[in-house]
């Protein structure tokens, strides 16, 4: 019960990524940028040395940068510490009481919400359940999301796939999520661009949201 201790592991690479279903690009008129449960505690699951969340780390600052000069919200989810069993509910049948009252609960340092953002209470896998993310995408009218964060098969995917069922066009950003394993990783990629959701790198995003993008090096 509770977290594994996850080993380093590089994610999937680009050529690796599934094919998408659909065409959708991300539009900054239309999108909201989701960081899914960064906090201390989901994050020292990992070994610090591992390359996909070093990669999920650097790629979500980047989106978040972007996304806040371009006037696009980005909405933070964080779990409480110290739950009660009511609210916790069947959760602890699978990972036992959550997070300690350790401080652990904060959003790790290099993704700590900025003044404009929107950070929100989060009690289940779905960041729509019990927080007012539907009515924030309803009131400020935007039917995208872009979903970044840990872990990639079950906050991450579950969100997308409940933002596909209230026709919010989710984008699940291969390289700005980390998971339990190589194989969980893929496993939630290639899942969301079957079903539910475009699967897209960080640079895709940023081209769409017409920000410049670094060329790669000898290319």
């Amino acid at each position: 019960m509770g977290l594994p201790t996850i080993a380093a592991y590089d994610g999937p690479a680009p050529h690796e990524y599934p094919s998408n279903r659909v065409t959708w690009q991300v539009d900054p008129a239309r999108a909201v940028l989701l960081v899914h449960d960064m906090q201390q505690y989901f994050v020292d699951a990992f070994d610090p040395a591992s390359p996909a969340l070093r990669d999920a780390v650097g790629n979500i600052s980047r989106l978040a940068a972007t996304a806040r000069e371009l006037g696009i919200p980005v909405v933070l989810t964080a779990q409480p510490p110290a739950q009660q069993p009511a609210d916790r509910g069947l959760l602890t049948d699978f990972w036992g009481p959550g997070i300690p009252d350790d401080g652990t609960d904060v959003v790790i340092d290099a993704l700590a919400p900025q003044p404009g953002d929107t950070l929100l209470t989060k009690w289940r896998y779905d960041a729509f359940v019990r927080t007012g993310l539907r009515d924030l995408l309803r009131e400020q009218g935007r039917d995208q999301l872009v979903v970044t964060g840990v872990y990639a098969h079950i906050g991450c995917l579950v969100t997308a796939c409940d933002a596909f069922m209230h026709d919010v066009q989710p984008f699940l950003v291969g390289d700005a999520v980390a998971d339990f394993s190589l194989a969980h990783h893929r496993q939630a990629l290639a899942w969301a661009a079957d079903r539910c959701a475009v699967v897209a790198t960080t640079d895709d995003v940023l081209t769409h949201l017409g920000a410049r993008v670094p060329a790669v090096a000898g290319a």
